[in-house]
C-alpha cells in the first residue's frame, strides 16, 4: 500500500498569504480591539438598498440569472459608466461578478497566459501579486516613492518592460497609499501602455472618494486597451454583498459567459437588485460617507501632526499610510503583530502592501473617530 498522498503544485505554493489577513485572524482571537486594519466603512447600508435586497429574498428571487448578471443592474452600471466617468459602453461590455476580487481575477484570465509578466504597483493591493500567481503569471512589482509623491514613473516602468510583459495594474485611488492619479498622470500612463502595446487593467474600487482631485478613468481616454474593476463595497458600504463588476472593451460574449460559468456562474439575484437600488436610488448616503472620511482623515492627520508622525497626504480612499520606520526595526510585520497583542489595535504592516512598503503601516480611517484618533494616540512616539 502506498502512503504517499499527492502533491500540491509549485504554483499554488507560491501565492503568498495576505498579511492583511493575518492580523485579522489574529484580531479575531482578542477581546477589546480597536480594529483599523481592514478596509471596512463603518456606516450603514442606505435604506432603500436594504429594502430591495429584502424584497428579493421575499419574493422567492433566488434562481440563476444570466452568467452575465441581471439585464437591469448592466443598464444601469453602463449609464452610470457614461454619465460619471466618461466611457461609452454598451450593457453586454459590464459582467457582473462577486466583488471587484473576482473581476480582477476575471480580467488577468482574458489577458494573461502562464509565464507572462503583469506590472503591479509596490506599494499595492495584496491580490494584485496573488491573483497572478494563481494564473501562473509573473508580477512584476514597480515602485512607488514617496520623493515623485508615490506616482509611477515613466521611465521606470520603461525599464521593467520584458518581451513577456503583457499588462500593467494601475489603482486610483489607491489602496494603500491614497494617492489619486491627476489626469496628466492617468495619459502618460496610458500613452507608456500604447507604446509597449500593453493590457491597462485599472481597479476604480474607492473612485467616490476623492478629495480635491477629480477620478479620471483610464478607460475614457482609450477604452480599446482597458479592462476596469469596480465594485458596490466600498461607496455603498456593501463589503458583505459582495456585488463588482468588470467592464471590457468590446469582446465576444461566449468567451466571458464560460469564463464566468466556469468561475462563479453568476451573482446571487437579490444582491443584483440590491445593487441596482444602490444605483438609482438616491445617492446622499454616498455624499455623506465621503464627508465622514474626509473629516476622519483630517482629524487623524492633525493629530499625526501634533505628534511629529510622518504620513502621506490621502487625496483620496479612506487609508492613512504612515510612516513607523522609527519603530519597527525593520520588520514592520512582526511590529503589527506585536502592537496588536500589547496595544489593542490592529493596523496593516506596510509590507503586506510589497517590499516598498516596509516601516509604513496602513490605518483604516473608516471607523469610529474615538477608536480611529484613540488607535493613533497608541502609536509609539518617534524618536
Amino acid at each position: 500500500m502506498n502512503d504517499a498522498v499527492p502533491s500540491y503544485t509549485a504554483n499554488a505554493l507560491s501565492v503568498p498569504e495576505s498579511g492583511i489577513r493575518r492580523i485579522l485572524e489574529i484580531a479575531l482571537t482578542l477581546d477589546d480591539i480597536i480594529a483599523l486594519a481592514v478596509g471596512e466603512p463603518d456606516l450603514p447600508v442606505a435604506p432603500h438598498v436594504l429594502e430591495a435586497g429584502s424584497a428579493a429574498w421575499l419574493a422567492d428571487d433566488t434562481r440563476y440569472t444570466g452568467n452575465g448578471g441581471i439585464p437591469e443592474l448592466r443598464a444601469a452600471i453602463a449609464m452610470k459608466l457614461r454619465r460619471d466617468n466618461g466611457v461609452d459602453v454598451g450593457a453586454d461590455q459590464v459582467w457582473v461578478t462577486p466583488g471587484a476580487t473576482e473581476a480582477l481575477y476575471l480580467a488577468l484570465g482574458l489577458i494573461l497566459a502562464p509565464g507572462d509578466e503583469v506590472l503591479i504597483p509596490d506599494p499595492g493591493y495584496t491580490t494584485f501579486t496573488m491573483a497572478p500567481r494563481m494564473q501562473f503569471a509573473v508580477p512584476v512589482p514597480y515602485r512607488l516613492d514617496p520623493e515623485h509623491a508615490f506616482l509611477p514613473q515613466a521611465a521606470d516602468l520603461d525599464a521593467l518592460v520584458t518581451p513577456r510583459t503583457r499588462a500593467i495594474i494601475l489603482n486610483s485611488p489607491s489602496n494603500p497609499l491614497g494617492v489619486v492619479f491627476p489626469e496628466h498622470v492617468v495619459r502618460e500612463l496610458v500613452e507608456f501602455a500604447q507604446r509597449h502595446d500593453l493590457w491597462i487593467v485599472s481597479d476604480e474600487v474607492y473612485e467616490a472618494f476623492t478629495y480635491g482631485l477629480p477620478h479620471v478613468s483610464p478607460a475614457s481616454i482609450d477604452p480599446a486597451r482597458v479592462l476596469t474593476v469596480q465594485s458596490f463595497s466600498k461607496t455603498y458600504a456593501l463589503t458583505g454583498g459582495r456585488v463588482g463588476y468588470l467592464v471590457t472593451p468590446p469582446t465576444p460574449a461566449s468567451l466571458l459567459r464560460s469564463f464566468q460559468e466556469a468561475l462563479i456562474s453568476c451573482v446571487n439575484s437579490p444582491a443584483q437588485r440590491a445593487a441596482v437600488a444602490a444605483l438609482e436610488g438616491p445617492q446622499d448616503a454616498v455624499t455623506a460617507a465621503a464627508v465622514h472620511y474626509r473629516e476622519n482623515l483630517r482629524a487623524a492627520t492633525a493629530l499625526l501632526d501634533e505628534r511629529g508622525i510622518r504620513y502621506r497626504e490621502p487625496d483620496g480612499a479612506f487609508y492613512l499610510w504612515v510612516d513607523l520606520s522609527y519603530a519597527t526595526g525593520g520588520d514592520v510585520t512582526s511590529w503589527a503583530e506585536r502592537f496588536l497583542l500589547e496595544r489593542r489595535v490592529s493596523v496593516a504592516p506596510g509590507s503586506a502592501f510589497g517590499a516598498a512598503g516596509e516601516g509604513w503601516i496602513r490605518v483604516c480611517a473608516a471607523a469610529s473617530r474615538e477608536d480611529l484618533l484613540e488607535g493613533l494616540r497608541r502609536l509609539p512616539d518617534p524618536a
